[in-house]
């Protein structure tokens, strides 16, 4: 039996204070013996993760950036993908020829200094740099009321974009989403070596559809957020809650997965 994992990271394999993976070593040290895939899956762009992901020793795996919004391929550079029309691009074309009052109602990363994003998001300001590299969607804050966001969705869905509510953003794409690419990468994973099983960890609402299209799924406990709904799959054990927050929880429900411990 082949498995691929599927997992977030803020909150999930990375401690939501620290960002520290080291309590996940004796997982990641796993899957790595067995040679099993690990793709990322994150709201962070292809400029934050690639280093990550060559950090954790799994270059030669895709990963998905932007909240599913795009792919960032095996062992490929971010800027390989930063052409003349990527979907980021398209979208700001679309938000620019947006009327006036309708365009007023929506602040995104395109809007603000590197500076401000660091001041909203908390991050530091080189992560921030890396965060304002996009290239598939676009987070924000849409200020305007039920009305007004009705009409700026009907404007910019006529155009073939989406808009999603998260935790803290309004994030704009053409569409694909976390489960979407898993789709995609799994149809990969079984035509080179069926058959695959899934497993999907995550911790956020935007893992919902991630956690519910795989084989099984682990829902990361996060103190820091809202605890998620009952999802489907759990009453038949396919969808399970991991008993310690964070990595930890992570490192716990990989190695019950997989079996057998493993050391860093």
């Amino acid at each position: 039996m082949s498995f691929v994992i599927f997992t977030d990271l803020d909150g999930t394999l990375l401690d939501h204070a620290s960002y520290s993976y080291a309590p996940a070593k004796p997982a990641l040290a796993l899957l790595h013996k067995h040679d099993i895939p690990l793709i990322l899956a994150s709201s962070k762009t292809a400029f934050e993760i690639a280093p990550l992901r060559d950090e954790l020793g799994f270059a030669h795996c895709p990963a998905i950036v932007e909240n599913g919004a795009g792919l960032l391929p095996a062992h490929a550079d971010p800027e390989s993908l930063a052409g003349a029309q990527s979907d980021y691009q398209r979208i700001r074309t679309i938000l620019d020829a947006m009327p006036a009052d309708l365009r007023a109602l929506f602040a995104g990363f395109g809007d603000w200094s590197v500076e401000e994003i660091a001041q909203n998001t908390g991050l530091p300001k080189d992560n921030a740099a890396l965060a304002a590299r996009r290239l598939f969607s676009e987070p924000g804050l849409f200020s305007g009321n039920a009305h007004q966001k009705q009409r700026f969705e009907s404007y910019i869905e006529e155009r073939g974009l989406k808009a999603r509510q998260g935790g803290r953003y309004y994030t704009l794409s053409f569409g694909a989403t976390k489960a979407d690419q898993m789709r995609g990468i799994l149809k990969q994973q079984s035509l080179a070596a069926p058959p695959v099983k899934s497993i999907a960890l995550g911790d956020a609402a935007n893992d919902i559809e991630m956690l519910e299209t795989a084989d099984f799924g682990v829902i990361i406990s996060n103190p820091a957020g809202k605890p998620l709904p009952p999802l489907s799959g759990e009453d038949e054990g396919r969808i399970m809650r991991a008993d310690n927050p964070g990595p930890t929880g992570w490192n716990e429900a990989i190695l019950n997965h997989i079996g057998g411990p493993a050391t860093a």
